[in-house]
């Protein structure tokens, strides 16, 4: 009698393996794409209604890195937040910021800074309270030109001054370069020579503080021209996801 052979059992184990394996990774895939696609709309709807924006504010989201791992960890490793338009306590430019370490159930940001771009007329509506006789403000890259008018020996001049912005101790600083009296270019030497102590105010570097105009979690760090823009640099506090108090305006000495 013959014997009838009997094929073994062929090993399906890891083709299932191999199946459930890119299950797995399409799921990992979707759930990522799922969370790239609600987190932003989340991330703009709690900074608007925290900075009291219009509803349809424009602002920009995007989380770098593979998110599903920072989600199980409860923290964001980068964010960026970005408007071509934003206002804030009447400083209105473009806006973008950076924060590092941001947490997903409260608590303090690790760090946090951005750049507010702004045009000549905010610039010139923040520089308001200067001592310095600006009427008008252009921007020509790095300086900015400021004209107006002042009394010397009982008659008023026209004055023209450069100056070149900058930020110290959160204040803005205006550094004179050089004024232009009756259509004669002068340095801030020749000012000197020419009319001593009454030069003062045009030689002398300035310090403007404008803490009143941000909120107090906003240090000003730099300030500088950028062709027709000043571009004003801002360390953010950490706590002013926490503190309310942080995102109101600041106080002036």
């Amino acid at each position: 009698m013959e014997s009838i052979a009997v094929e073994p059992k062929r090993r399906r184990w890891p083709w299932v393996l191999l199946v459930l394996l890119v299950l797995l990774a399409v799921l990992v895939v979707a759930a990522e794409f799922i969370t790239r696609s609600v987190l932003p709309g989340i991330v703009r709807g709690i900074v608007i209604e925290q900075l009291d924006l219009p509803a349809d504010q424009q602002l920009d989201v995007e989380a770098d890195g593979i998110l599903l791992p920072q989600l199980i960890a409860g923290r964001l490793d980068e964010l960026h937040l970005s408007s071509d338009r934003v206002t804030l306590e009447g400083v209105t430019g473009a806006a973008d910021v950076t924060a590092t370490g941001v947490p997903l159930r409260g608590g303090d940001l690790a760090s946090a800074s951005g750049t507010v771009r702004i045009d000549q007329t905010q610039l010139s509506a923040l520089l308001a309270n200067s001592e310095l006789p600006i009427e008008s403000l252009a921007l020509e890259a790095p300086n900015a030109i400021a004209s107006g008018s002042i009394s010397l020996f009982g008659t008023s001049i026209e004055v023209s001054l450069t100056l070149t912005p900058g930020a110290k101790d959160g204040a803005i600083t205006l550094t004179p370069v050089s004024a232009t009296l009756g259509g004669v270019v002068l340095d801030a030497q020749q000012l000197n020579d020419r009319f001593g102590s009454l030069a003062a105010q045009f030689t002398a570097t300035q310090q403007l503080c404008i803490a009143d105009r941000l909120p107090a979690g906003l240090t000003i760090t730099g300030l500088r021209i950028d062709g027709t823009e000043a571009v004003i640099d801002l360390d953010v506090d950490g706590a002013i996801a926490t503190d309310q108090t942080l995102l109101d305006p600041g106080v002036c000495p």
